[in-house]
């Protein structure tokens, strides 16, 4: 029986994904947030 080579691609799509998600949670919650600015704030009119 010959596996679908459908499975290792659609695995790899969500590693990266999971990967992006994590990352980008990592990014706005985590240390590096410290230095993120608000833009809003930035312009009082």
């Amino acid at each position: 029986m010959e596996s679908s080579p459908a499975i290792p691609i659609a695995l790899a799509v969500l590693a990266v994904l999971l990967g992006l998600t994590g990352f980008g949670l990592y990014t706005a919650f985590g240390p590096p947030s410290k230095g993120l600015t608000d833009p809003f704030d930035d312009h009082d009119d």
